[in-house]
């Protein structure tokens, strides 16, 4: 699911959907129309793309899907890679302090 996600969060369409999720839900209509560049087929075949990787969560009420937005898989993927990256960043952390102090005196 993790390499499902990356790709997911690859292509600036979908990442500019997320972001006019994060605020609140909307219809798959509003997407189209915030999306006016895409065809509807288009803003559903990211949504799929999306829904795949659990980032969106579909909720239907009656013939209107109402798309609302998941981070919990973001939270859980970056907090991974994170981890894995918490060494060599502390490590590029000190190496800066010790310069900025170096120039300072």
């Amino acid at each position: 699911m993790t390499d499902a996600i990356w790709k997911a969060l690859a292509d600036p369409t979908r990442r500019a959907m997320l972001d006019e999720l994060r605020g609140m839900p909307k219809t798959t209509g509003e997407l189209c129309d915030l999306f006016g560049h895409l065809d509807r087929c288009t803003v559903m075949k990211h949504l799929e793309v999306l829904v795949h990787c659990s980032l969106v969560v579909v909720e239907r009420r009656g013939r209107t899907r109402l798309n609302h937005l998941n981070p919990a898989p973001l939270v859980e993927v970056v907090s991974r890679w994170m981890v894995g990256q918490a060494p060599s960043l502390l490590e590029a952390a000190a190496r800066l302090k010790s310069i900025v102090e170096e120039t300072r005196t």
